[in-house]
């Protein structure tokens, strides 16, 4: 199934608009959507899921329409908020029952089932009768993951799911998120650029708003080969570079700043290649409205 979104715009009552004709087709398989905090994802994700309603635009997920048909996308979705809630005390394997009951799977015997089946899926079984107040950050993103999985969604939005991970959840996730991605849409919501290239055949960028491209990461890097240039320089002159090149990175390096620039031809001034990734074209994107942050 594809998911079809068509010129959505949505501005909150205080005036910020958070979407600007945001148009995008979404196949099968793991799509990442890129962007700064701010850009205006979660409120995308909010629309998606059937939380909120835009200002304008359409959406179509198969034969469906989102806004209208909303009980019947309701039955086809599974979403992990950026933040969600759990009930401390309460064992994961009881809130999965609970929840499953929720969602529709009334029989007993098939909620049994199914609730072993996502507990197995996402690593958690031995966990299972542990109260989810004694789940660890990835642990929780994980249960997040197998609430989301019960109804055997064909759509799945998550949003900054990796954030305050340690390499290893995080790893454990993207291999999840991976096999999810086989049978189903699945939009994952970041501005960890690490994540889009390790899982996404697909992308966008997203930017105050407005979608800045889309396409396939490796093809975007591809493009850019070539004009990404790079040398060490004097902290104090950081100022006077960023007037005179198109900064994209910023990195400090045992003490000294790195700047990264974009340029058709050799700057010359001791600027020496290197090779483009996804995070240089990320910053390509959004760096004429705001600075990278030295990291």
């Amino acid at each position: 199934m594809k998911l079809h979104i068509e010129n959505l715009s949505q501005t909150y009552p205080n005036g910020v608009q958070a979407l600007k004709n945001v148009s995008l087709e979404i196949e099968t398989g793991m799509f990442g959507l890129l962007g700064p905090n701010g850009a205006g994802k979660s409120t995308l994700m909010r629309i998606l899921a059937t939380l909120q309603m835009p200002d304008s635009g359409s959406i179509t997920f198969g034969e469906h329409n989102v806004l209208i048909d909303k009980t019947e996308i309701r039955q086809l979705l599974g979403y992990l908020p950026q933040e969600f809630g759990v009930y401390p005390k309460i064992k994961a394997i009881s809130l999965l029952d609970h929840l499953a009951v929720l969602k529709g799977i009334g029989n007993s015997s098939e909620r049994k089932n199914r609730v072993e089946q996502v507990l197995v899926q996402t690593n958690l079984w031995k966990h299972r009768n542990k109260r989810l107040g004694g789940y660890s950050g990835g642990m929780r993103q994980r249960f997040g993951i197998a609430q989301a999985l019960l109804a055997d969604p064909k759509l799945i939005i998550v949003d900054e799911p990796t954030a305050g991970l340690d390499p290893a959840e995080r790893n454990r996730f993207h291999n999840m998120l991976s096999e999810l991605g086989n049978n189903a849409v699945v939009i994952l919501s970041t501005h960890i650029v690490d994540d889009v290239t390790k899982l996404c055949p697909d992308m966008a960028i997203i930017h105050e708003g407005v979608i800045q491209m889309t396409g396939s990461p490796q093809e975007a890097i591809e493009a850019l080969e070539g004009n990404v240039w790079q040398r060490v320089i004097p902290k104090q002159e950081l100022d006077k570079f960023k007037q005179q090149y198109q900064v994209i990175g910023e990195h400090l390096i045992a003490g000294q700043t790195q700047i990264m620039i974009l340029s058709d031809f050799d700057p010359g001034n001791e600027f020496k290649p290197k090779p483009a990734d996804l995070e240089d074209v990320y910053f390509s994107y959004i760096s004429h409205t705001q600075q990278p942050v030295l990291v």
